[in-house]
């Protein structure tokens, strides 16, 4: 297989399956003008997203790693009218990229959810959501600066309730995360994350390889137990 086939496997998928939604279409061409780097998760990706937040019904998540709002907007799609999605940005220009596109993408939406972008290190913007008793959040997504991410999980657990489901983007690494020696910041980040989820008895978790457009990374998925 080669990555010409995947990205036709990708185009097709897409074309075939996944909604003709201009919000979603205009929010990565608004990033991409605006200079954000082209890391959103692939359409598939983002539709998976949503479903498993309408799957597990869930009326509040959390997001670290916003980027220019692509993945937001596919799950604010699933949230109730009274739902509550809060994403953190580390980067104030993606952050004012983002808010432009979720401004554009939810409107006309009498139904839509509310949306808050909060600005600043999730070292520091994690530690207030506790503060201020934002959570326990019923799903969350990690798409943030990879070596954080076993900080991230341990957030997202102190933040969680039992149900609750965790995905943790881009562990596989084009599958360096099994090697033992890679000493990359963000492959090493992904293996302690991994070390961590199985570690933890409050969850139960897999992870799942993936090959794409994006070419060949995967994702772990968990759900808190108790």
């Amino acid at each position: 297989m080669t990555q010409q086939r995947w990205e036709a496997v990708d185009e097709y998928i897409e074309r075939e399956v996944l909604p003709e939604e201009p919000g979603l279409r205009n929010a990565l061409r608004a990033s991409r003008e605006a200079g954000l780097p082209p890391i959103d998760v692939p359409p598939s990706q983002g539709r998976l997203l949503e479903l498993l937040v309408r799957i597990h019904g869930a009326a509040k998540v959390l997001e670290i790693g916003t980027l220019g709002g692509y993945s937001t907007l596919w799950m604010a799609r699933a949230l109730p009218a009274d739902g509550l999605l809060v994403t953190l940005e580390a980067q104030p220009h993606h952050a004012d990229v983002a808010r432009r596109n979720l401004e554009r993408g939810l409107a006309g939406r009498a139904d839509a959810p509310r949306v808050e972008v909060r600005t600043g290190p999730a070292s520091e913007t994690l530690p207030l959501l506790e503060a201020e008793s934002v959570g326990p959040f019923d799903f969350f997504f990690i798409d943030a600066d990879k070596p954080s991410n076993p900080v991230y999980l341990e957030w997202a657990l102190r933040l969680s309730r039992p149900g609750s489901v965790i995905v943790v983007d881009n562990v596989v690494r084009d599958g360096a995360v099994a090697d033992p020696g890679a000493t990359d910041p963000k492959v090493v980040g992904s293996r302690k994350a991994l070390e961590l989820i199985g570690a933890e008895p409050r969850l139960a978790a897999t992870a799942v390889q993936t090959v794409g457009g994006k070419g060949y990374d995967g994702f772990a998925l968990a759900i808190v137990t108790h």
